[in-house]
């Protein structure tokens, strides 16, 4: 059986507008073209709403520097999840969802990242957790009950969640990376995230 595309390879960030369907088929017509198989549709979904996207993630996280993996993770997951949109002439709305899924869960990144200084050693290569230095007296408060509530978690449960939100592994490598099924590493992850949540005040973010 041939392998099936890498579906990143057709998403590169374009500025400017997304062609309105107005201009070509109707959304519902493009999504049971590309469902079928057809991969010139898939790549009229993305140009057709790159533009649009790549718009709306720019406003909301204001930083180019993650904007390029912002949007090619949401069509990604678009293309992937597209068997479970059940109102295809609604495909821009579902798309924005998704968008805004992503962009939330990089403001989620953003925040960790902003309370956790992470050193790693060239000998051990172990994670160290360090106030930075120009951190305002909150963050280091904030810091400080992270960093209690992660020495107290259970060792598979902490090492889990860092590599999930710090390290930003996705969950089937967590799961391998830690020796155990995806769904242990889910459960170990959620354990982990719902202490810390008990104790330190971070965004709300659903994982995948």
């Amino acid at each position: 059986m041939t392998p099936a595309p890498d579906k990143r390879a057709l998403f590169v960030v374009r500025g400017g507008g997304g062609r309105d369907s107005a201009h070509g088929p109707a959304d519902a017509e493009l999504v049971a073209r590309a469902l079928g198989g057809d991969r010139a549709a898939e790549e009229a979904i993305y140009r057709r709403y790159a533009g649009y996207v790549t718009s709306l993630c720019l406003r909301l996280l204001r930083d180019r520097d993650e904007l390029a993996d912002v949007v090619q993770d949401t069509f990604v997951d678009v293309l992937q999840q597209l068997p479970e949109l059940r109102e295809p002439e609604l495909l821009r709305r579902w798309i924005t969802g998704v968008a805004v899924h992503k962009v939330h869960r990089r403001f989620r990144r953003r925040r960790l990242r902003l309370l956790l200084g992470l050193h790693r050693s060239s000998h051990d290569a172990l994670v160290s957790l360090h106030a930075r230095a120009d951190s305002s007296p909150e963050l280091r408060t904030e810091l400080a009950l992270l960093d209690a509530q992660l020495a107290r978690l259970p060792d598979v449960e902490r090492a889990a969640w860092i590599l999930r939100y710090v390290e930003d592994y996705r969950l089937a490598d967590v799961a391998q990376l830690c020796n155990c099924s995806l769904a242990t590493a889910k459960r170990r992850i959620a354990a982990a995230d719902a202490s810390i949540r008990a104790r330190v005040q971070l965004d709300e973010v659903a994982d995948d």
